[in-house]
């Protein structure tokens, strides 16, 4: 198990103190690859909880699948307690997960995680951890969290998991959080109700973290923020470009829809994005279909038909014009 920090009297919460519960045993199984930054954000505010309330609130160990040790992405290697033996007397498994996480969905990982959920054990993911959840069947028809660059995968192979734009869910029975900070958001969250949000909020302090979100907080920065523009019209306008990929709308449909004239559309698209409604479309439709091949083993007429082009040829002809490359050679090379 984890060490404890001594606690420091001066930083204990004033109010909203709860009465002392047993300690809550949390086992992070770190999958191969795993992201850094969203591992420290969730163990962190456990530890510096610990810390603020003076009492072992929370306990932890790591877990990997050789039983030794994990490699995060940016390469260094942390050493982990138990490998995938069953687990006892735990208040939650949490996988954690980063890039290139369909290649560690192996029927080792997948096996362990079904018998510790037939044995009861609450299980959340971080990150990417999602798939592997939705790999080893726990997601149907749940709302989950994902890290945003896993959305096309997850929605094209799970079509039943509920994804969610939000940072994190903790209102389902498989907790999930979206990765990076928000890793950081479900903690925090979690610390407020189970031990008042007092603590929580000294917790924050603690991490200098000012601006913690709710759990339906936007992952990404939002269009309005990142082009500075407040036109709702707009606004409407992308959504249901970007919701409905898979049958492409134009122009004129967006227009009829939103009340507006083409030409509206247009000079609004300009004005804001610097360019035409249609070619927006396209380059959405071309994201969604690198996401794709990247990320699955989908074939590139499952692709094409998934980002709404008619044929392959068709796809194909569209995709090496806007990249530079054939769709077989980005799958080759980005792999």
């Amino acid at each position: 198990m984890a060490p404890f920090d001594q606690p420091d009297r001066a930083d204990r919460p004033a109010t909203g103190k709860r009465h002392p519960r047993a300690t809550a045993q949390i086992v992070f199984l770190l999958v191969d690859n795993f992201s850094h930054l969203a591992f420290s954000c969730a163990i962190e505010p456990l530890r510096i909880a610990n810390r603020v309330s003076g009492q072992p609130l929370f306990r932890w160990s790591l877990a990997s699948a050789d039983g030794v040790s994990a490699a995060c992405s940016n390469r260094s290697v942390t050493l982990v307690d138990r490998g995938l033996e069953p687990l006892r007397h735990v208040d939650r498994l949490l996988v954690v997960s980063g890039d290139g996480v369909q290649d560690r969905a192996t029927p080792e990982i997948l096996a362990y995680l079904r018998r510790e959920r037939a044995a009861g054990t609450p299980i959340g993911a971080i990150c990417s951890g999602a798939y592997l959840l939705a790999s080893a069947g726990f997601l149907k028809d749940q709302a989950a969290a994902i890290h945003w660059e896993y959305h096309d995968v997850v929605a094209e192979l799970f079509p039943d998991v509920r994804l969610v734009r939000g940072v994190f869910v903790a209102d389902q029975k498989v907790i999930t959080a979206a990765g990076g900070t928000a890793a950081a958001d479900l903690m925090l969250h979690l610390i407020a109700a189970e031990h008042g949000p007092a603590l929580a909020t000294a917790v924050a302090d603690r991490m200098v973290y000012n601006a913690v979100r709710e759990a339906t907080a936007e992952q990404r920065v939002s269009l309005q923020a990142r082009h500075g523009m407040r036109n709702e019209s707009l606004m409407r306008a992308v959504e249901l470009a970007q919701e409905n990929l898979e049958d492409p709308v134009s122009p004129r449909e967006i227009a009829r829809a939103l009340g507006l004239s083409t030409r509206q559309i247009e000079r609004l698209f300009q004005r804001h994005l610097g360019t035409s409604p249609k070619r927006f479309i396209m380059q959405t439709r071309l994201t969604r279909a690198r996401n794709l091949l990247v990320q699955t083993d989908l074939s590139i007429t499952e692709v094409a038909v998934a980002c709404g082009f008619k044929t392959p040829s068709t796809f194909s002809k569209v995709y090496r014009a806007h990249f530079d490359v054939s769709p077989g050679a980005q799958r080759t090379t980005l792999r």
